[in-house]
């Protein structure tokens, strides 16, 4: 006789888990507010630097010139001793010696403040990122808890059946990829605040152009390397988020891009080739991301778990069906192994693989052994 579930449990255990959850939740909002506080207050403090160190460069050039005066003073004074005593030569002297005293001082003063305005701006753009995170966990954990507080006792009864978990399934992939639309969106429309030190960087740059033009040249010719390196960071960010392309172009062109910036990046440790097989089409909306969050995930799997040195990819279009095989060289691992690891980060991606096709009434089947390499494969029916 099979084993009966208590419902009654299974709604007291998730009740529980939402009360911790909502627990963690306000501790990661705390975080973020207190992140982003401590960030305002460093960028206060950078700008009164910055203002500091140009004030500073101000006054070192108006030393400068003085001492410049003075010495030359000093000269004309010591040649001509017809017109000039001994005190005026010594009075002379001393006046130099305190301007060249005061320029070493105000030079040493602007070092000081230039090593205090870099250090804030490490600071700024640790505390920037940290709180990007702690709201990113923050919005991560407002999805979860959606599911968790519905209706507890309805969720525990439809567990069992194949078209509620396919309803429940759907309705995570869904919020999933709003998720990510959402985050690509605002980081493609605001990525202003993660340039912001640069740009301040700059204006002080602006500043510094009379008295080092070398310097500044060079100094600003790395702000622009900076500059370039962010902006395709936050493109690649946003690709790996929701790629524009997959609405645009459609699957194969947004992999055969995902696979070329993977390629790009690992060039000397990692050979990825990519075969399309049959008439290229174009697919409903839902195929497209399922496949290419298949293969997403299957690359990413076998670069950094499996640390393949080799990796194909093949797409099949067929007549009545599209398949994926996604073969790597690498480690290789016990598929039934972590599929036991529930919580493993492992598991979930091959659940979530598998979940999706499930969808679209899919199918998957991998492949893997410990040091035999791994080979995934995945149809999906087409109409």
């Amino acid at each position: 006789m099979p084993e009966i579930i208590d419902f009654s449990m299974v709604d007291k255990i998730i009740k529980e888990t939402v009360a911790a959850i909502e627990v963690s939740k306000a501790s990661l909002f705390d975080i973020a507010e207190s992140a982003k506080s401590v960030q305002k207050r460093m960028q206060s403090d950078f700008e009164q630097v910055c203002e500091e160190v140009g004030r500073v460069i101000e006054t070192v050039d108006r030393l400068e010139a003085n001492y410049k005066k003075a010495r030359i003073h000093l000269m004309d004074v010591s040649r001509d001793f017809t017109h000039y005593s001994e005190e005026d030569i010594k009075k002379a002297y001393l006046q130099a010696q305190e301007f060249q005293i005061k320029v070493a001082v105000e030079k040493e003063k602007e070092k000081g403040l230039r090593l205090k305005r870099d250090e804030l701006a490490r600071s700024i753009a640790k505390i920037s990122e940290m709180s990007v995170k702690a709201e990113e966990l923050v919005s991560k954990v407002d999805i979860a808890l959606t599911f968790l507080s519905g209706n507890l006792a309805e969720f525990s009864q439809q567990m069992g059946g194949l078209q509620q978990k396919q309803l429940i399934g759907g309705r995570i992939i869904l919020a999933q990829e709003a998720e990510r639309k959402r985050v690509a969106r605002e980081i493609h429309d605001g990525p202003a605040q993660a340039m912001a030190n640069v740009v301040l960087r700059a204006e002080l740059c602006e500043k510094l152009l009379k008295s080092d033009r070398a310097a500044i040249h060079e100094e600003l010719h790395q702000l622009k390397l900076i500059v370039r390196e962010s902006l395709q960071e936050v493109r690649r960010i946003i690709f790996n988020l929701r790629p524009m392309t997959l609405d645009d172009l459609g699957l194969v062109p947004t992999l055969r891009r995902f696979l070329e910036e993977i390629q790009a990046r690992e060039t000397e440790t990692t050979v990825i080739h990519l075969e399309i097989h049959g008439e290229e089409k174009r697919l409903p909306n839902s195929y497209e991301i399922a496949l290419f969050r298949l293969v997403q995930e299957g690359i990413n799997n076998a670069h950094k778990h499996s640390h393949a040195t080799q990796i194909k990819t093949m797409i099949d279009f067929l007549p009545e069906e599209i398949t994926v095989r996604i073969i790597d060289n690498g480690v290789g691992f016990d598929y039934q192994k972590i599929l036991n690891e529930v919580s493993g980060k492992e598991s979930y991606g091959l659940l979530s693989m598998k979940e999706r096709l499930e969808l679209l009434n899919g199918k998957l089947l991998i492949q893997s052994a410990p040091n035999q390499g791994t080979t995934i494969l995945a149809s999906v029916p087409i109409e």
